[in-house]
């Protein structure tokens, strides 16, 4: 099979990369421009809100927020377990706590932890409810929650872009909440995130905020824009004599591309880019992935109803998305099962080109490699995540994957389960 994965660029096709390759040779386009504006008012309107801000990433908007809501030192917020460090380390640079909270069955916060560690807090402030790989929280509960103990209640919608509860888009639940237009997100900038609140108060603070940013470097933001170029080129010789993998390396090593997560972050700390404006360039390629939005979500959902079919009541295999009531309408920015030989079965899939090692494992707070101490994470305290995340593997539902080649994953899946 051609190369497939959660994290090689998937949603860029030959009209974005038409779309860099312009944006390229118009450096003049790069930092300061209209487009900043354009796509914060596009995405006001489209999820009904009344006020948008663009940052250079998901961390920087959410940085924002906890500075809007007036995050102080020992002051703790509550968060999820099987989370990325990027929504730990904004805390962490304003030297809040965070406090991490079990899973529900939908790898989500379970509002039962959550209240039981909110009970034995001393400094609450605030609580990130995190819609995992697009599928809702319960959002009522932990709404309730934080209304009783009066809380903020932020939204992390970096999965869930377009993803629904009771007809209405997440994000409209709390307080105030941030997506991410990362390279493996929804949609896709390589970079890019955005603060949206309908709060008065809440949007000056973070209209102030965002004022006193500086723009990244043209570096970055060229960085940026030959990543999927350079992934476009390397992907289809990914294993002819290994050219591919030794031009991604020579990339890397020569500082062509950005990491999807900095060494320094998994150390407890914010990369020195962050936070920062949105680059101009950048908006007009979040703005270009937000029209094929529902043609990404559609089909996200049509592959989830392909594993689903395929591996539904199989020997081996758990698939954590399977029932949903009416009121759930989810996205699945991954199709998540759980699976006993894990790393059985990713190496007999990375031998067919398959490559499903996208970061969502191992750790509590991914990736791999994140220190879990700077973390004050505490051993034992959220058993459900820590099994969860040595049987999990995502399988892939975005734009690349094609109904025939989902149905050829879900085959293997089964095959690879089954042997001894």
């Amino acid at each position: 099979m051609r190369p497939i994965s959660n994290s090689f660029i998937p949603n860029f096709e030959k009209d974005d990369i038409s779309l860099i390759l312009k944006l390229l040779f118009r450096p003049r386009l790069w930092q300061k421009g209209k487009f900043i504006e354009i796509l914060e008012k596009t995405f006001t309107r489209k999820f009904s809100f009344k006020y948008s801000f663009a940052f250079n990433s998901g961390r920087s908007a959410l940085l924002a927020i906890l500075k809007a809501i007036e995050l102080k030192e020992n002051q703790e917020v509550f968060l999820q377990s099987f989370t990325c460090n990027a929504a730990v380390n904004p805390i962490l640079a304003l030297k809040g706590k965070p406090v991490f909270v079990d899973l529900d069955q939908n790898l989500n916060l379970s509002p039962d932890d959550l209240r039981k560690k909110i009970e034995l807090s001393k400094k609450p402030k605030a609580i990130i409810v995190q819609h995992t790989f697009g599928w809702p929280s319960q959002i009522e509960k932990i709404k309730k929650i934080a209304q009783e103990k009066k809380l903020f209640l932020i939204e992390d919608c970096a999965h869930s872009l377009g993803a629904k509860y009771q007809n209405q888009y997440l994000g409209k639940f709390g307080d105030i909440s941030f997506f991410s237009f990362g390279r493996d997100k929804v949609i896709s900038s390589v970079y890019g995130g955005i603060a949206a609140t309908d709060s008065d108060r809440l949007a000056r603070k973070i209209s102030s905020f965002q004022k006193k940013l500086l723009w990244p470097n043209n570096f970055w933001t060229c960085q940026n824009l030959c990543q999927p170029i350079i992934f476009s080129i390397s992907l289809p010789l990914y294993n002819s004599f290994n050219l591919g993998k030794i031009l991604l390396y020579l990339a890397r090593k020569l500082k062509l591309i950005a990491p999807a997560v900095y060494q320094v972050e998994k150390k407890g700390k914010l990369a020195k880019v962050f936070p920062k404006k949105m680059p101009n360039a950048l908006a007009i390629l979040a703005l270009h992935q937000l029209k094929k939005l529902e043609k990404f979500n559609q089909h996200r959902k049509k592959i989830a109803e392909i594993y689903l079919k395929e591996l539904k009541g199989k020997r081996g295999i758990k698939i954590v998305f399977q029932e949903r009531e009416n009121n759930y309408q989810p996205i699945f920015m991954r199709f998540p099962i759980l699976v006993k030989k894990r790393r059985e079965i990713l190496k007999e899939l990375k031998k067919r080109n398959i490559y499903l090692e996208d970061g969502w494992s191992e750790t509590p707070i991914v990736p791999k490699g994140s220190n879990l101490k700077k973390f004050f994470y505490q051993e034992n305290s959220c058993p459900k995540a820590e099994k969860i995340v040595k049987e999990i593997i995502n399988l892939p539902t975005n734009i690349k994957v094609s109904e025939k080649e989902a149905k050829k994953i879900g085959e293997m899946i089964i095959k690879f389960s089954s042997l001894d």
